[in-house]
This record gives structure tokens, C-alpha cells and sequence, in this order.
């Protein structure tokens, strides 16, 4: 396998895979003609972590995932909304086929064959036809989230026996069919497909209700009591997907499904790329980003899901995780090794999402704190409102100007700049809440002046005035429009899509079924899994958006 001829054949033999693994008999979707386009729903590719915990899940964590994934893509604010709006670039593709070329190897290796395999060819099967055929039997559900069509099984088996025949050896070949069913569109995307209907209502079949669960409530694919629940038809009855639904919620698992998408919805992933100047904030390190992310997460965890508590109290609350690597930054001791939280007392400035480091120091320039960036993060993220991108031509020396004698805070310095009357539309949106902020500098630390000046955090929202980050928490927390943008992100974070007008109804309800049980996000995504719209089939057009796998198939070819 590590000649170069073999390797051109072990891609060959795989990259005919994804031509041939179908769904419930049909072609497969790369290969689905335009007539056929309703044969199949919503479109959502995997995201990175969940190709990860796929892995896991399947293979064990002796497996590992080693190479790069092409970047996912935001829209409408979501990660989750992109994923049914990106296809994959021959590029990209590439990459798909290193990585899984990678995993089949450690699969096969020596060290995994007795776990992961589990058979060998023998006397009365001499070229492994029937050991393929049981690897296939009990891997191509969880790969698939689906069963196997017998045509798919077929194909497998002989792409394995092929492929061993060219390259002289039998698990060689296996790693040939695995390369390629890790690379097939039924792993890499989530495709739903039409069942019974239900109360009226066209529904997707058991197996994406399965899919649509485990995603949601674990970021991960379903385990095997889900596709035991799907092949028994339990997911297409209502009490049963209750029960389900419950069991899901009270496993470990589903913080990790909360931990996924408050990172998604607070953009927690865009830390990776957090640089700070050294020289202006020496304390910042890059493992000081990826903690401060953390933290926010087990404070988020620590709150909605172990706590039951309020959402509205993560604007306000004074409890937060910490660990060694945060402490400086914070001004807090912290004596344990690990993680452990830390309650600031009543009057301390730090309270609520807006003072954590993941939130200040994110939304802020490498060099300095930007209200701008920090009050349109607030207006976007957590409103759910659009604030346009500058003109071209805006001319920023004013507000960059540091060291400018007299406009030695942030706030005069903006204040000189709004007197373009074009900038100025946009920067009452956002500056208000941003300067509330500007005790904290571009590290997320506390400070009192700028340059000496005193700085000044007062402003106003919702026509209220407020002074401070933790003023403005506490009217974030009296305030519904928070709370419309969460529903309304959840949804479209549970469903991968934008909000349509015919979502109107359904979140409406959610908004108020939210109210009534005091805020409390368990309830929030427990109502969202139990919905029946949640598993309404809506038809897409998957072939335009594969249209990269008879491509791969000619050049594996070639």
C-alpha cells in the first residue's frame, strides 16, 4: 500500500464507491437526475467536529483524524446555516480522500484488525468475500446512518476483492471500499429522505429523524439506540420520539449538543484565528484564547444545562469558570489545577457574558479595544439584527490614532469620527453598547482610564440609560428582543436553514412555551426536538450541490 502504484490504485477502487452507494435502492445522489430531485431533502454537510466524533463513535478513539478540512461556512450568522448552503471543491474533495485513506490504513493496521475487523478470509472463503461482507453488515449503518441497500453491500464487497486481487493483499483491499465509503456523499452530508406522513404532515423517514435527533441534541450521528428506535419505526411515532427525545437530553451527551451550538451561535469558533499584539497585551497568548472559550462554554453548561437556570441570567450571572491560564487576566487567584468557578461579588464590574474574555477580546483589534466591532457583535449576534459594512472609501485615522493628544480616550475618538454624517448612521447602532465595554481593553482586562482620562461607559438601549458592561447585562435581561433572536437562532440552528415566513408560527410558539418555562434552555430544545415541524420533509436539489462526485469518479479513473 505505500507504493506509489498502489496507492493510485486503492484511489481508483475508491473513488467508484461513492458512485455506487445508493439510498433504499436508488442511485446514488451524485448520480440522481434532475427529474429525481424531490427524491431527496435538505442537504447539510458535516461539519468538522462532527466528522471527528463520527469517527470516534464508529472506530474508537484509537483512531485518529489527521488533516485539514476545508473551512465551513457562515451564513445568515450560523455555521449551521452554511452547512446546507456549500458543496465541496475538487479541492476540497482531495483532502476528503487523505483524510480517509488515513483512518481506512489505521483501521486495517495489525494493532486494530481483531477490535475493528474482526475476521480474516478463510479456507472456505479463501479471497475474504463473506469476512468483507460482515465488516460492510456492521460498519455501513453507523457510516451511513442508514442501512445498506443489498446492491450497496454487493458493490463493496467487490470493490474490496478487486481491489485486493491488484494490490496482493485482502485487508489492503478493504481499506480501498472503507477509503471510499468514507469519502461517499451519504457520509460527508446529511440527506433527508421522505417517509410516512404524519398528522397531515409529509415527514422525513425514521433514519433522518434519527439523524436530525442526534445531530441537534449531541452534534454527533446517531448511536445505536437511535438507529435501533429508526429500523423498529419508534421515530415515526410521536410518544416514542418523546421518550427518546427525554433519554437524549438526560445523557452526558447532551451538553456537548449545547456546547456546539452556543459555540456556533456565539461564534466561540472564530478564536482559533485570535491574534494579539504582544507588545500591548503580553498576557494574551494563544492558549489563553482557546481557555477563554472554554470557559465561557462551562460557564454556559454550568448554567442552562447542570443548573436548569434562566438564559437571561447568563447577561448577568457572577459566577464563571476559571482556571490558572485565565486567572492573571481576570485579577483572580486560582490555586486548583484545572477548572473550578469563581463567584465575583456583588459590585465587582465583571458580570455576565459581556465582561468574559472570549467576548471582549474577540470583538476588539489586535492592538485596541473597538466598540464598533464589539456593539455590531451585540447588535448581530445576540439582536439578531443586520448592521452593514462600512463604504469603501471610510476614512479611519481618526479612531486609529492612539496616541493623538487630544483625543486621548475611544470615546472622543469616535465621537470625532461621527462627524461624517455616512458613518454615522450605522455607529449609533453599534457604539453605545460598545463603549459600555471600554473598561475592559483589547485583552478583556480591567482598566479605569485611557491615557490617563477616566473612561466613560454610560449610554443607552431600548431608550433606558445605563452606565457599565454590567448595567447594560441587567437590561439585556429585562429585554425580549434577546430572547426573539435566541429562538429564532435555535431554530434556524436545529433546521440549517434561514427563517422563512412559514417559520413564523412555529417559532412564535416556541417563544412563548420559552416564556412559560421560566427561560430555561432545556425546554427550549426539548420543544424544538418534539415539534413536528422539526421532521417536516422540505424538498432541495442535492444533485447541483455534488456535483463534484462523477468528477472524482473520472479522475480515480484515470
Amino acid at each position: 500500500m505505500k507504493t506509489g502504484r498502489g496507492i493510485a490504485i486503492l484511489l481508483a477502487a475508491a473513488a467508484t464507491v461513492p458512485l455506487v452507494l445508493a439510498g433504499a435502492d436508488r442511485p446514488s445522489i451524485a448520480a440522481v437526475p434532475a427529474s429525481h430531485a424531490d427524491e431527496a431533502s435538505t442537504v447539510r454537510r458535516i461539519t468538522e467536529p462532527q466528522y471527528r466524533r463520527a469517527i470516534t463513535d464508529i472506530f474508537g478513539a484509537d483512531i485518529k483524524v489527521v488533516g485539514r478540512f476545508e473551512p465551513d461556512l457562515r451564513v445568515d450568522g450560523l455555521l449551521a446555516v452554511g452547512t446546507s448552503a456549500v458543496s465541496i471543491t475538487s479541492g476540497g474533495l482531495e483532502q476528503y480522500e487523505t483524510i480517509a485513506r488515513n483512518i481506512a490504513e489505521q483501521v486495517v493496521a495489525p494493532d486494530h484488525r481483531a477490535s475493528l475487523i474482526g475476521c480474516t478470509p478463510a479456507a472456505a472463503d479463501p479471497a475474504g468475500s463473506a469476512c468483507a461482507g460482515q465488516v460492510f453488515d456492521r460498519l455501513g449503518l453507523r457510516m451511513l446512518r442508514r442501512p445498506l441497500a443489498p446492491a450497496e453491500r454487493a458493490a463493496l464487497v467487490a470493490t474490496t476483492l478487486e481491489s485486493a486481487r491488484a494490490l496482493g493483499d485482502f485487508h489492503a483491499g478493504l481499506a480501498a471500499a472503507l477509503t471510499g465509503l468514507l469519502t461517499s456523499p451519504d457520509f460527508l452530508f446529511r440527506i433527508d429522505r421522505p417517509g410516512a406522513p404524519e398528522q397531515g404532515r409529509r415527514m422525513v423517514d425514521g433514519w433522518s429523524k434519527a439523524s436530525r435527533l442526534s445531530f441537534f441534541l449531541w452534534n454527533a450521528p446517531p448511536d445505536e439506540m437511535l438507529l435501533a428506535a429508526a429500523a423498529k419505526g419508534e421515530l415515526d411515532r410521536p410518544e416514542a420520539r418523546a421518550r427518546l427525545v427525554a433519554t437524549m437530553i438526560a445523557s452526558p451527551r447532551f451538553a456537548d449538543g449545547v456546547r456546539a451550538f452556543f459555540s456556533d451561535f456565539l461564534h466561540l469558533d472564530d478564536i482559533d484565528l485570535l491574534a494579539k499584539d504582544a507588545r500591548i497585551y503580553p498576557a494574551f497568548s494563544s492558549a489563553v484564547a482557546a481557555d477563554a472559550r472554554e470557559q465561557t462554554l462551562r460557564t454556559i453548561t454550568d448554567l442552562l444545562v447542570d443548573r436548569q437556570g434562566d438564559y437571561r441570567d447568563l447577561f448577568t450571572t457572577r459566577r464563571i469558570a476559571m482556571n490558572r491560564t485565565l486567572g492573571p487576566l481576570y485579577d483572580v487567584p486560582v490555586a486548583e489545577r484545572g477548572w473550578t468557578f469563581h463567584q465575583f461579588p456583588d459590585g465587582d464590574p465583571r458580570a455576565g457574558l459581556f465582561t468574559q474574555i472570549s467576548f471582549l477580546a474577540q470583538h476588539s483589534h489586535p492592538g485596541r479595544t473597538s466598540p464598533t466591532l464589539r456593539g455590531k457583535a451585540i447588535q448581530e449576534i445576540l439582536l439578531c439584527e443586520t448592521i452593514p459594512a462600512p463604504p469603501a472609501n471610510v476614512n479611519f485615522a481618526v479612531v486609529q490614532d492612539v496616541d493623538n493628544p487630544t483625543l486621548k480616550t475611544t470615546r472622543a475618538r469616535l465621537q470625532a469620527h461621527l462627524d461624517d454624517e455616512e458613518c454615522a448612521s450605522c455607529h449609533k447602532l453599534t457604539d453605545p453598547m460598545g463603549l459600555a465595554l471600554e473598561k475592559f481593553d483589547g485583552a478583556g482586562q480591567f482598566r479605569t482610564t485611557e491615557h490617563g482620562e477616566a473612561i466613560d461607559t454610560t449610554g443607552s438601549f431600548a431608550d433606558t440609560h445605563f452606565d457599565g458592561a454590567a448595567a447594560l447585562g441587567r437590561l439585556f435581561q429585562r429585554n425580549p428582543q434577546p430572547i426573539d433572536c435566541l429562538v429564532q437562532s435555535t431554530w434556524r440552528y436545529a433546521m440549517g436553514r434561514r427563517l422563512a415566513a412559514f417559520d413564523k408560527p412555529v417559532v412564535a410558539r416556541l417563544n412563548a412555551d420559552f416564556a412559560g418555562t421560566g427561560y430555561r434552555m432545556v425546554d427550549l430544545i426539548r420543544a424544538i426536538a418534539l415539534s413536528p415541524q422539526f421532521y417536516e420533509y422540505e424538498p432541495a436539489s442535492p444533485p447541483a450541490r455534488m456535483a463534484g462526485w462523477p468528477a472524482l469518479a473520472t479522475k480515480g479513473a484515470m
